[in-house]
């Protein structure tokens, strides 16, 4: 009896029609920890505003400095959401826009204002949101394996570029995540507090979570630090309470600012996580010197295209020519200063 009901009960949960998204036992974790982490924001705040009366009076004098902290709060919850509900870039997706944008280029003879170029060694690819769904997989696969092979080395053969699970052929950079079960454009990791993949296309935002969750964690630090040293007579449970919080809020911030701080050199170096971990498997990177950053541009342009590129395009960087990487190996002098190398 009890079994069955207990197959019944599990039949209703996976059938539900007006919760989908939850028939999913992965989507059922995922959503379990985005209710975690929002609960556990609210906590913190929650508790500081319970307890703190000094802050509640000082709120009340000068309001600015409470609501500044509140709208970092949302800001911070928004970012998150935002980023884990952003695609990575999927190369279906960029393979079904480069198909669109060829037929369409066969279709008519007019220019498009973007089309997909090779600019800087980089090659551009513009989406039609519109048309990201039809089925152009079979038409466009000449097209798009002449443009992934002509960003290989001569003599690359299809088999080691074509991805086993999706039977679709990888970009450099490209990475298959086995928990998303799709093909990551410069795959990073996947997040499992994102519940995502973190790749070209959720780079930037995940990198800007980091910042404001940061921010967010030292001023809620602050805050508790100065409610601690404060003369007002406080309970003692409340003292256990606000201890104990602080120290997880210590051991957190001291994670994030670590992962932030990992983050900003992989983007000033134009790397992956995916890549630096696994540097001595990746094929394209095996024989490339551990300090030489094929993919690198410097710094400041570096910075400026993870930050400035636009969302709506995937962006396939070839693989760097063995003069470029001779380039890329030479020692820094003196006059490289001058000359600005390591900035662009």
């Amino acid at each position: 009896m009890v079994a069955l009901c207990g197959g019944i009960f599990r039949d209703t949960w996976d059938g539900l029609s007006f919760f989908p998204c939850l028939s999913d036992p992965a989507r059922r974790s995922t959503f379990c920890l985005k209710v975690a982490l929002v609960m556990l924001h609210l906590i913190y705040a929650g508790v500081l505003f319970e307890f703190d009366k000094d802050l509640i009076q000082k709120t009340k004098q000068d309001p600015w400095y409470t609501t500044a902290y509140l709208l970092l709060l949302a800001a911070t919850l928004a970012q998150y959401f935002i980023t884990s509900g952003s695609s990575p870039g999927y190369v279906l997706d960029a393979m079904r826009a480069s198909n669109e944008t060829d037929a369409s280029h066969n279709r008519t003879s007019i220019t498009s204002n973007q089309p997909a170029s090779s600019k800087n060694g980089s090659v551009v690819i513009t989406i039609d949101r519109n048309q990201l769904e039809k089925n152009l997989l079979g038409s466009g696969t000449t097209s798009w394996a002449k443009l992934v092979m002509d960003m290989y080395p001569p003599g690359t053969s299809v088999r080691s570029v074509t991805c086993t699970y999706c039977n679709i052929m990888q970009p450099p950079r490209a990475k298959h995540c086995h928990d998303c079960d799709k093909c990551v454009l410069q795959f990073d990791h996947h997040c499992v507090w994102l519940g995502t993949c973190v790749g070209q296309g959720n780079h930037c935002r995940f990198w800007w979570y980091i910042c404001s969750e940061t921010a967010l964690s030292l001023w809620t630090g602050t805050l508790y630090i100065q409610y601690l040293k404060s003369h007002v007579p406080k309970p003692w449970w409340s003292y256990a309470i606000v201890i104990l919080l602080l120290a997880a809020l210590s051991i957190c911030l001291f994670f994030l600012l670590l992962l932030l701080l990992f983050h900003s050199y992989l983007i000033l170096t134009n790397q992956t996580t995916y890549e630096l971990v696994r540097r001595r498997r990746i094929p394209y990177l095996r024989n490339i010197p551990e300090r030489v950053f094929p993919f690198s541009k410097g710094a400041c342009r570096n910075s400026y295209e993870f930050c400035c590129a636009r969302s709506s395009m995937y962006r396939m960087e070839p693989l760097p020519t063995a003069q470029e990487l001779q380039e890329k190996s030479r020692p820094y002098t003196c006059s490289d200063i001058f000359s600005c190398r390591c900035c662009c």
